[in-house]
């Protein structure tokens, strides 16, 4: 269980700390940007199955990334919403050349 956390700010650098190995971040972005992909598929179709699929391949680049290379728990599991927000933060920040992946 990660240590409480008052604010996003605060629960940031912890959530850094989860995604040290380049290979977990390279699975998020990877994940995150498949997710991205399939919301805008969603958006030309109205197919609900892109949402699915949007879910499944966020959640399963991120997923792989700490069981195969962190080998850690993803911290979405005690704490989603800081977590789904520390992804994205992460992926912009790999996506703008602050953060190495």
């Amino acid at each position: 269980m990660p240590p409480r956390h008052a604010s996003f700010a605060e629960f940031y650098p912890y959530y850094l700390s989860q995604h040290a190995n380049l290979l977990c971040r390279r699975a998020h972005f990877i994940g995150s940007s498949s997710a991205l992909g399939a919301l805008a598929q969603y958006v030309v179709s109205i197919n609900g199955w892109w949402i699915l699929a949007a879910l499944v391949s966020g959640y399963g680049g991120a997923w792989i990334g700490h069981f195969f290379y962190e080998k850690n728990r993803p911290a979405s599991f005690a704490r989603p919403l800081h977590s789904f927000m520390g992804d994205w933060v992460m992926y912009w920040q790999m996506l703008t050349g602050k953060l190495s992946w």
